[in-house]
């Protein structure tokens, strides 16, 4: 397992290392601890799942994960996401108020990987440069401008002075970069999001951070905009909110 990931889960769920990397479930109360991932954080955690090797890691209210650990003790995280069993958590999670609020799953990339992009003029973008593109409705997926996950690079596909496709990365913890992508509708399926994914996850690799993708179950084309871009996939994440 990658080091970076496992240390980078055990803050987020409040365990150690080792926990992330053996083959048990874990259950441990949430604390917002220094080093997390900060993407679109609540002001708290009532519950949060992370799947991964084949357990899973709970963490949350005491109340909730105490229920938890005596109903999921022993089960594996392979069929764990099926509707039926979303749906019993999804009950219990009611009686307090909260609800289910998305399952996702994650990739991440390890390694450089070579790319053509001749066909088109790549621009970068670092820091300030990245402002201009506030509240620009083409490019709401590369950059999120949240204070506490900032956008530090994109970077962009031209072609006779327009922008075809953006890529960009938020710092969501100090080890942990994400990327997203936005590519125009026009032109999609023409590679360009493979093209810019590629090429920032690289330069990532390169910044010392680890390239991690995140999207939706059902969303086929981004799932294969990662795996093209050389990502495999590595984890999945359940997350809840109020009702």
């Amino acid at each position: 397992m990658n080091e970076i990931l496992q240390r980078q889960l055990a803050l987020d769920y409040c365990c150690t290392p080792a926990n992330v990397a053996d083959h048990n479930n874990h259950f441990t109360e949430h604390r917002f601890l220094e080093g997390r991932r900060r993407f679109e954080e609540g002001t708290e955690c009532f519950l949060k799942l992370a799947l991964i090797n084949g357990k899973i890691l709970f963490t949350g209210h005491s109340s909730i994960v105490d229920w938890c650990r005596a109903e999921y003790a022993g089960t594996a995280s392979d069929w764990f996401l099926e509707a039926k069993n979303l749906r019993r958590l999804n009950d219990r999670l009611h009686q307090d108020g909260y609800q289910i609020e998305k399952v996702h799953p994650f990739f991440i990339s390890e390694k450089v990987t070579e790319i053509c992009a001749d066909d088109y003029e790549i621009r970068w973008y670092r820091g300030d440069d990245i402002e201009q593109f506030r509240g620009d409705e083409r490019f709401t997926k590369a950059y999120s401008f949240l204070p506490e996950a900032p956008d530090v690079i994109g970077v962009a596909a031209v072609r006779d002075g327009q922008i075809l496709g953006m890529a960009g990365a938020s710092a969501d913890s100090p080890t942990m970069w994400q990327i997203g992508i936005d590519v125009d509708p026009q032109i999609r399926a023409a590679g360009i999001g493979k093209l810019l994914v590629t090429l920032l996850k690289n330069e990532i690799l390169k910044e010392g951070a680890l390239p991690y993708y995140g999207t939706a179950f059902s969303h086929f084309a981004s799932q294969r905009v990662a795996l093209g871009s050389g990502f495999v996939p590595t984890w999945a994440e359940l997350v809840t909110s109020g009702i």
